[in-house]
């Protein structure tokens, strides 16, 4: 991508669009797209969202399971969509911000083909080691691969994707090489690294918890900047590497030219789902943090950060879009 490109990409995600005299409330069912299959983490939260939103509105909303390609496959139907306010876009941090730098062309632009509604939730991940490794600390883990290279390696899903970016961008940090072994399912990878096979995983709070309950794997480090509620004896990746950051993260944007009111609106209501007591507990059991819809113009902010940071990450590591 180039940096005419990137620019271009940066300004317009701040615009909003607005158009006067459109409907204030959904009066017939609404859509909202889904990029990844039914069962999963995002399926679940947009589910949680969408049922909330349909008490809401008295209308319901349908969530659109479209998988496949990435996410391509659903944020491009969520691109074409008509921009009345009755379909929307559960986007992932892939959607909007890793495909622009991980695929030489895509058949959306993440900026000018949606406009933001809000932020659902953040979900920091924890970086994990078999408990043999002999590294209580990212510094002693750094320390143990200069003194022993080539004994270590890190289970993860691909190095286009979230753990593979973040691990070698740990690489770069750390001056270290820890191999990468990428996995087609994470399950398999969680299984070598518990079983001892490779020594590093990357995984969210929900997944990880339930091997460090039973001791299969140790926590190193978040990946967020702060400290995770429920688990402030793990420190963050920043207090090693100060500005460390990244977290998987979901948000409801619209197709461009949706009217602006219904944006507001949508934006409004997101909030009020978002500050449900219920709906923060259960998002918190599923590893997932929320403070609410953000605004509109706060959300495209966030992405703005979050396009720069992964592109500095891109970047350094030498990843190449194919």
């Amino acid at each position: 991508m180039s940096h005419v490109v990137r620019s271009l990409l940066l300004a317009a995600i701040l615009g909003i669009a607005g158009h006067a005299g459109a409907h204030p409330c959904p009066s017939n069912p609404a859509t909202l797209i889904v990029s990844q299959a039914a069962g999963g983490a995002p399926d679940i939260v947009a589910r949680l969202v969408s049922d909330r939103l349909s008490r809401l509105w008295g209308q319901q909303v349908v969530v659109d399971n479209r998988p496949g390609s990435g996410n391509i496959i659903g944020a491009q139907l969520a691109a074409r969509a008509t921009p009345d306010g009755y379909t929307l876009f559960f986007a992932t941090a892939a959607a909007l911000v890793t495909n622009p730098y991980t695929f030489k062309t895509l058949p959306y632009d993440p900026a000018r083909d949606f406009v933001p509604v809000g932020m659902v939730g953040k979900a920091p991940f924890l970086v994990l080691v078999h408990p043999g490794v002999q590294a209580k600390t990212l510094a002693e883990l750094f320390a143990l691969e200069k003194s022993q290279p080539g004994k270590l390696t890190f289970a993860t899903d691909g190095q286009r994707n979230f753990s593979g970016m973040v691990a070698a961008w740990l690489n770069k940090l750390g001056g270290t090489n820890i191999l990468q072994v990428p996995y087609a399912t994470m399950p398999q990878g969680i299984q070598d690294t518990v079983a001892g096979r490779t020594q590093l995983v990357i995984l969210a709070i929900p997944v990880a918890a339930p091997q460090m309950k039973r001791g299969a794997l140790r926590p190193l480090a978040f990946t967020a900047a702060t400290r995770a509620p429920g688990y402030e004896d793990v420190p963050p990746v920043a207090q090693t590497f100060p500005g460390f950051n990244f977290v998987g993260w979901f948000a409801i944007v619209a197709p461009a030219g949706t009217p602006e009111d219904v944006v507001r609106r949508a934006n409004r209501d997101l909030d009020t789902v978002l500050k449900d007591k219920e709906v923060v507990g259960r998002l918190r059991g599923m590893g997932i943090f929320t403070d609410g819809a953000d605004t509109p113009e706060g959300t495209a902010a966030f992405v703005r950060a979050e396009l720069a940071s992964w592109g500095r990450v891109v970047r350094e590591i030498g990843l190449q879009p194919e």
